[in-house]
């Protein structure tokens, strides 16, 4: 079974209105609300693609209540640790520019870290654990590393979709899949990577630091994936962007499903780049029909 976890789970509240007046009344045209989270979005998208996980992290108040509904009606297993605080409202107003205003979120005891550990502790080798997105202010800055220690112990593969510091810190224990995009890869060694060919030597430093997978998307440029054994550089398919939000998600939700099916590390890459790209060229996640839409154009050229 695929478990994902968000710490710091939201309800994205999107606003639109035709233009914003600060100090006066204000009125929407459109507005909308959904699960916000790396690790939700992540159960979301291997849902659309037909492999079941549980979406574990904290949650509360009505605001929880609502993710957790909205999870279930969509088919989507939960084990989500209550706390005593609401889970956070975050505001996304769109007019002719976009503001956004993300809440704190509610506190998150030893307790409530605890509760989380056992669950993990339950892992098994025949599981997958998707870390993904920040640490709460109110969490140890370790929380990832005691995490996946956990996962060692089980031996259950593990996946890290996090930048800088909470990504360097896992490395030695031997993540499955890492997926900084060429920007936090640039952040990592202090560069600037503007194409697929100077991922390469950096990619293959985290793979020698301990990751076992790392893909570096660039966008319409493509991406890259490292291991041990290749170097696999994709064509990104052609499509209108209409949001990037997610679309890194995707790419790991559509490594994990392929890869659950396959075995095949190339086919999984394959369906990581279109799944991403559908994302992408989408108001929201991906459906499975338009990753499929979007396979054909993904070429793939290996390296040994």
């Amino acid at each position: 079974m695929i478990y994902t976890v968000t710490l710091n789970p939201s309800l994205d509240y999107i606003v639109e209105v035709d233009q914003v007046t600060l100090g006066e009344l204000n009125r929407t045209k459109h507005e909308s609300k959904f699960p916000g989270g790396k690790g939700i979005n992540v159960s979301q998208v291997l849902k659309r693609l037909d492999i079941d996980s549980y979406a574990l992290g904290f949650l509360g108040g009505f605001t929880g209540n609502y993710i957790e509904d909205f999870l279930t009606s969509h088919g989507i297993q939960t084990d989500f640790v209550r706390v005593d605080e609401d889970t956070r409202i975050n505001v996304k107003l769109k007019s002719d520019t976009e503001t956004e205003i993300n809440a704190k979120g509610p506190n998150i005891t030893e307790n409530n870290l605890n509760a989380l550990k056992a669950k993990i502790r339950e892992l098994t080798s025949e599981d997958v654990l998707v870390l993904a997105g920040s640490i709460p202010s109110t969490m140890p800055k370790n929380t990832y590393e005691e995490l996946v220690k956990l996962c060692n112990e089980n031996g259950t593969k593990f996946v890290v979709d996090a930048e800088g510091e909470l990504l360097k810190k896992v490395l030695p224990l031997r993540p499955f899949l890492i997926k900084p995009n060429h920007h936090e890869l640039g952040d990592l060694f202090n560069t600037v990577i503007n194409s697929c060919e100077e991922v390469i030597p950096y990619g293959k430093e985290l793979v020698r630091l301990g990751a076992q997978n790392v893909i570096v998307s660039l966008a319409d440029k493509g991406a890259v994936l490292i291991n041990k054994e290749a170097v696999y550089i994709a064509t990104a398919p052609k499509g209108k962007v209409k949001s990037s939000v997610g679309a890194g998600d995707s790419m790991v939700a559509g490594f994990i499903a392929a890869y659950e099916k396959t075995r095949s590390t190339e086919e999984a890459f394959r369906f990581s780049v279109a799944a991403g790209s559908a994302t992408a060229f989408s108001i929201g996640l991906c459906t499975r029909e338009k990753m499929e839409s979007l396979l054909p154009q993904v070429t793939i050229e290996k390296r040994n």
